[in-house]
């Protein structure tokens, strides 16, 4: 009895899990890999940190949103100024590949 067809087994199992695995935190069009989660998670707090430190907005009624580095604005706001100014922060922040505004008024 000889071990190599045995290890040669363990070998393809192994490379199939692996396989598996990379391809289960892999994006597709409509989910995000692992990676871009946590980037993400992390251009949704810079704009929302962004829009905090703007003393014109009222930043606790604007709900930031980010998906594969779209940012979509939503909420309400006071004025048509204050929607301009939400999306031009939020444009001005690093990883911000578009701002998409469903921001209402009151």
């Amino acid at each position: 009895m000889s071990i190599q067809p045995r290890l040669h087994g363990q070998m393809m199992a192994l490379a199939l899990i692996a396989t598996l695995g990379l391809t289960a935190c892999a994006s597709t069009a409509r989910t995000e890999g692992a990676g871009e989660y946590v980037d993400d998670t992390i251009v949704t707090t810079k704009v929302k940190a962004a829009i905090l430190n703007e003393p014109t907005l009222k930043s606790a009624e604007i709900n930031v949103e980010t998906f594969k580095g779209r940012v979509q604005l939503s909420g309400f706001v006071a004025s048509p100024d204050d929607i301009t100014r939400a999306v031009a922060v939020a444009r001005q922040v690093k990883g911000v590949s578009s701002v998409a505004n469903d921001m209402r008024l009151k």
